[in-house]
């Protein structure tokens, strides 16, 4: 476990010093800063897959409620232009209460059956962003998205003074300040999760992930454990909506929040490692990292070699799909439990090395 911890610090750490560095580029840092928010929508996502083992298809939907919210309360031809925190913890808010409205009527169902009400959720959502156009401008996405950091500080405070090369911008929603803000936002939401897993809350998650019923007869409320996870999981997936749709300044297209980035999500959990923060972090860095950055460095380096205009097979972006798809049957196949699995599910993959352990403390 420590050398996990250590693992995690080391990469933060890492991150933290990336802008520093001679040959780290503004393009490259922008996508960190989007690689950041996916990382906390696998976190919202994993408190209730992980967590509590609730199959929820419709994470993304919450990830667009809280791009939109954002957008409605910042837009210039909406009357509220609010600043970015209050938008932020708006979002926040508000994709955690539609969480628990649209999961309270469906607290009997289970497995299969709730993973498709999930998904139609999330279908009802995207439909709802494409066709309100009077309020989500439709398919042209909300922009340009304009709000200070704070309430009291207008978003064309010129931040020069903080500048500690002239390659920095002067704007607080530009690269590298954007950047750092949700390298510290991740960072503070491992930390509240740590927490949250050695607490009561997160001990009785465990339990009723393991035998709901079990833990219905030691005294636990399944009901209040299951709408408590998917608030957190919902509001950490609108949080990382804010922060998505301020770094690009615009809610983007709404094929941004459909069902694919769900699944996506999905994979990323259980290629890391379910119920593990530690491990989702490193299944968001390998594989939307590869998608997102990667990919791109390989593409440019085949394009030195054989020049522009070339195949689509040619270029690794063109076989993106197949590597994903192989990765997860590899791992589905030698590595079931992820690749850093629950310390508690180790034990139960390999229940010979427990024994010999109890015989050994004997």
């Amino acid at each position: 476990m420590n050398l996990l911890r250590y693992w995690v610090l080391v990469l933060f750490t890492l991150l933290a010093a990336y802008p520093f560095l001679p040959f780290a580029e503004a393009n490259r840092g922008e996508q960190f800063t989007v690689l950041f928010v996916y990382a906390i929508l696998a976190l919202g996502l994993n408190v209730v897959l992980g967590y509590t083992g609730l199959l929820h298809l419709g994470i993304a939907a919450f990830f667009g409620i809280g791009a939109y919210t954002v957008g409605i309360l910042t837009v210039p031809f909406f009357p509220f232009q609010q600043s970015f925190l209050v938008a932020a913890l708006a979002a926040t808010i508000l994709s955690a209460l539609v969480g628990v409205a649209s999961t309270a009527p469906i607290l009997r169902l289970r497995g299969d059956y709730l993973a498709l009400v999930t998904l139609g959720f999330g279908l009802i959502t995207l439909y709802a962003i494409r066709n309100l156009d009077a309020i989500t401008e439709g398919t042209k996405g909300m922009n340009p998205i304009e709000a200070g950091p704070i309430p009291g500080v207008p978003e064309s405070t010129d931040l020069s003074g903080l500048k500690l090369y002239s390659g920095w911008g002067v704007r607080w929603y530009k690269y590298p300040y954007l950047y750092f803000i949700t390298l510290c936002v991740l960072g503070l939401i491992m930390l509240f999760l740590r927490n949250l897993e050695r607490s009561r809350l997160g001990r009785a998650w465990v339990a009723l992930r393991e035998d709901e019923l079990a833990a219905s007869c030691m005294g636990l409320n399944p009901a209040r454990l299951k709408l408590a996870a998917i608030a957190i999981g919902a509001g950490l997936a609108g949080l990382a909506g804010a922060f998505y749709a301020m770094s690009l300044r615009t809610t983007g297209n709404p094929q941004s929040y459909d069902f694919t980035l769900s699944m996506i999500m999905v994979c990323c959990v259980i290629l890391g490692g379910l119920g593990n923060r530690n491990g989702v972090l490193l299944g968001v860095f390998l594989l939307m990292g590869f998608d997102r950055i990667i990919t791109n460095i390989l593409d440019n380096m085949i394009q030195e070699q054989i020049g522009t205009g070339g195949p689509t097979y040619q270029k690794v972006s063109g076989w993106k799909l197949m590597i994903f798809g192989l990765v997860l049957i590899l791992m589905m196949r030698f590595r079931p439990e992820g690749l850093l699995p629950e310390a508690r599910q180790k034990r139960e993959l390999h229940p010979e090395e427990a024994t010999g352990e109890a015989s050994a403390k004997t």
